[in-house]
């Protein structure tokens, strides 16, 4: 072996790696391999990453350096042979209104260059800078809307939801509840208003003032009495209960959601704010000087609106050198060459989206509405042109979230990477991306403390040899779930008219008592349809609320409010609905103190066992004793976190465990109490399969436990903090905690992509748990790409045939056999390759 071209790696132990060496050649599609949880990502991101981030930031100046995000020194001996490194991870980074495709891609920079050095301006209009028309900067915002495009009021109609009720009766509900606003309608008393009409019989002009005036005028309040005793008690002078300050509703709910503190105050005032276009600039969030210099007839707003395709296709002439006008060309010569330069590379560049199937976005595309595939591909196609040279590009599954169609895209563009010779190591599940490798690294055999062990390093046919591995089970053919006999259905959720992003007055049947995957390239409208119209028109049958995230930040409330109302209704089919279970891949929790035994309840029980223990009964401990989120239990020294953070001025922040209790994050006498020999904080340590053998005689958390293991989870610590969770592995614990509750039957579930983050071994457990819950009389429908998963239901709907525009319709709808035969689904032929194994 030359190991001149071969990274080498000794004594490897982050995480659960068991002193791993490893030889990786450069200059390779290198891909890892292995169950979820082997060590995969510890080898490539927490070893290979982390060190070649380490080498780079010790050659930069110390001030450079605090401005990057340091990943922990790694536990490894010696890594030889190692370049600089990129890592392409799977996040979405900080999601915010003010970042979109073409801040992703920077293609929006050399747009506004080419406005500003190449456009159609005004006549006596001054040059522009580039700067100008960013709706970001002061030289470019609005300054109405500070270049959000949106301004948001509050409305009589937002205010008063329902104006048959009387102001006593709250026809102002906008106003707080409590005393708050039974001082506010006492205040109205004193000052002669009639609280006792209904609102809609009360003259414009009081309705007017109540909701709309500015004045804040300070009175006598009387609590308790009626208007009638109040007019007397004023008329007597008599002495008040206290002085009353007098707000408007509109200024009552402008100045809370500006001003509050507490989220649920700001969340509550929000949802009577009406989102509207900004007049000054028409929703365009730019002055009104960048607006009228025009490219091609269209302001850079109309043209950052419109997809990727068709902006390629528009600056295509431009790149091939015609002129942006025949006029200008002649006065200005410089002018063209600048507009050819600037349209050549934005075509080039645009080329490498349209490559990866991401035509159908647009430069204004806000980052949050993309999925974490979608992302990662963007940041993709912008290496693909960054011309770098001998780097080792680190992905974190970049298939993820990708339509085998897509799929082949992507290599395409990985090898266009490889062949401007850099490295790539990809960790990945996705088959036909382990297929396309030079080199496996396949780390395992199983997840947790079972795995950690590099099983096989070498050319992929190779793995064939390796029994002990899961990868070559499935990736040779040797793993194939027995061929199902579809179920039938039992009835029919219709849905008539959906209206949303790109479906237009869709109609869809989507069959109930059975499994249903919903399919179709990305981007086509697949979560439009089900994780968004779906879901709310069950939620609005069922009077249900849609589920809030506890810390909505103002640009996340105010995106609610821009949401706008959903088009569409359900006609039929919701006799067999009486719940709706929406498992999607949100975090569990924001704070390490969240985590797989707190979400999923199994620490009630763990807590209320140690709480009955002799010891703890003895010094009169309850169960909040065990709580390291109580005072009374946790260590006081790290407030129960188990590290304390030392900053090291120019180097990572480490996290060190806690002096006084080591990490524990419990008090020496909370330790002190035993359950068979194990004090809490040791059993929070045990992972799932080991607290299933450790609590054999304990029914309901056997229970849960085997849950967890059934959903592939068996590899992760009872206390293991939210943070350090995947969205998929999020996904599955609250599938998990789903299927701890008795099933009643007559549940409608919905996942979008479970399978992200899985090996073909644990999608194989997943598809278990989904019949289990069919059987039990639910319905269940998934979002997915993975052909393992479709080819296993019952039923599927196709959704396509392409993407953004040209997607939004229902192109094949009904068993895999029946889709894998339809000519016009993108999904057809994936399909027919897996049903035929």
């Amino acid at each position: 072996m030359d190991l001149d071209g071969y990274v080498r790696v000794r004594g490897a132990r982050e995480h659960n790696l068991k002193n791993v060496d490893v030889d990786i050649p450069r200059n390779a599609l290198v891909v890892f391999t292995g169950v979820s949880g082997s060590g995969k990502s510890s080898l490539a991101f927490g070893t290979l990453y982390a060190e070649a981030q380490r080498r780079y930031l010790e050659s930069v100046s110390p001030y450079a350096r605090r401005l990057f995000h340091q990943m922990p020194v790694p536990e490894v001996d010696a890594v030889d042979g190692l370049p600089p490194a990129v890592a392409l991870q799977q996040q979405r980074g900080t999601p915010t209104t003010r970042s979109s495709v073409g801040s992703v891609t920077t293609l929006s920079n050399s747009l506004r260059m080419l406005y500003s050095r190449a456009g159609d301006y005004p006549p006596g209009q001054e040059l522009l800078y580039a700067e100008s028309f960013s709706p970001n900067t002061p030289q470019g915002a609005c300054p109405q809307c500070h270049g959000l495009g949106r301004v948001y009021d509050a409305t009589e109609r937002s205010m008063v939801p329902d104006d048959s009720l009387t102001i006593r009766e709250r026809a102002v509900a906008a106003w707080p509840t409590a005393w708050h606003g039974q001082n506010l309608r006492d205040i109205l008393v004193t000052l002669g208003y009639d609280v006792d009409t209904p609102w809609r019989e009360l003259s414009q002009k009081t309705r007017d003032w109540i909701l709309f005036t500015d004045e804040q005028p300070t009175v006598p309040v009387y609590a308790g009495l009626t208007p009638a005793e109040t007019r007397r008690a004023l008329k007597r002078k008599e002495t008040p209960s206290y002085q009353g300050t007098f707000t408007g509703v509109r200024k009552y709910v402008l100045q809370t959601f500006a001003g509050t503190e507490s989220p649920l105050m700001k969340k509550r005032v929000a949802q009577y704010l009406v989102g509207m276009d900004c007049p000054s600039c028409g929703g365009k969030r730019l002055r009104k000087e960048a607006l009228s210099v025009r490219f091609a007839g269209h302001d850079i707003t109309e043209i950052s609106r419109l997809s990727l395709r068709q902006l390629a296709q528009l600056l295509q002439p431009f790149a091939d050198g015609a002129p942006a006008s025949r006029k200008g060309a002649k006065q200005h010569p410089e002018k063209a060459i600048v507009t050819q330069r600037i349209a050549a590379d934005l075509v080039a560049r645009l080329a490498v989206l349209l490559d990866l199937g991401l035509g159908y976005l647009n430069l204004e595309r806000g980052t949050p509405t993309l999925s974490p595939g979608e992302l990662q591909r963007l940041r993709l196609a912008t290496q693909v042109r960054s011309s770098l040279f001998g780097v080792v590009y680190v992905l974190d599954e970049p298939s993820a979230g990708l339509h085998p169609a897509d799929t082949e895209a992507l290599l395409r563009a990985l090898e266009r990477l490889k062949a401007a010779g850099n490295s790539l190591f990809v960790v990945e599940h996705a088959l036909e991306v382990i297929r396309h490798a030079d080199w496996i690294v396949d780390v395992g055999p199983k997840a947790g403390q079972h795995g950690g062990q590099v099983l096989y390093s070498g050319p992929p046919g190779g793995l064939r040899q390796v029994s002990a591995s899961r990868t070559a089970h499935y990736l040779f053919g040797a793993a194939q779930r027995p061929a199902r006999v579809p179920r039938g259905a039992d009835g029919m959720l219709q849905l008539r008219g959906v209206v949303r992003n790109n479906l237009r007055r869709l109609d869809a049947d989507f069959p109930l008592g059975v499994l249903v995957g919903v399919s179709g390239v990305s981007g086509s409208g697949k979560s439009s349809l089900v994780s968004q119209a779906l879901i709310q028109l069950v939620q609005a049958q069922l009077g249900q609320q849609p589920a809030q995230e506890a810390a909505d930040s103002a640009e996340d409330l105010l995106d609610g409010v821009d949401a706008g109302e959903l088009q569409g209704r359900i006609t039929g089919g919701m006799e067999r609905v009486r719940r709706l279970v929406q498992v999607d891949q949100k975090p569990i929790g924001r704070t390490p103190r969240s985590n797989l035994a707190t979400y999923t309840g199994l620490f009630d029980h763990v807590r209320k066992l140690f709480a009955a223990t002799r010891a703890a009964r003895a010094k009169r401990y309850d169960a909040g004793r065990f709580s390291f989120n109580v005072a009374k239990g946790r260590c006081a020294h790290c407030s129960g976190e188990g590290f304390v953070m030392v900053e090291l001025l120019f180097l990572p922040s480490v996290y060190a465990p806690c002096p006084e209790c080591e990490g524990a994050r419990y008090n020496p006498d909370t330790l002190a109490v035993r359950y068979r020999d194990h004090n809490i904080a040791q059993v929070l340590a045990m992972t799932v399969d080991a607290a299933w053998e450790f609590f054999a005689e304990e029914p309901p958390l056997r229970h849960a436990l085997e849950v967890l293991r059934a959903v592939g989870l068996g590899y992760l610590r009872l206390g293991q903090p939210a943070t350090e969770l995947s969205g998929g592995e999020a996904q599955r614990i609250k599938l998990a905690t789903e299927l701890q509750r008795a099933s009643r039957g007559d549940t409608l579930y919905v996942l979008d992509e479970p399978t992200t983050g899985l090996h073909p071994a644990d999608v194989d457990l997943l598809l278990t748990q989904l019949h289990g819950l069919v059987d039990a009389g639910n319905s269940v429908i998934v979002v997915e790409h993975n052909m393992q998963v479709l080819a296993d239901c019952d039923w599927l709907i196709d959704v396509g045939p392409g993407a953004g525009e040209e997607g939004g319709r229902i192109v094949a709808a009904g068993t895999p056999a029946k889709v894998a035969a339809v000519k016009a689904s993108r999904t057809a032929p994936y399909l027919k390759r897996a049903r035929s194994g």
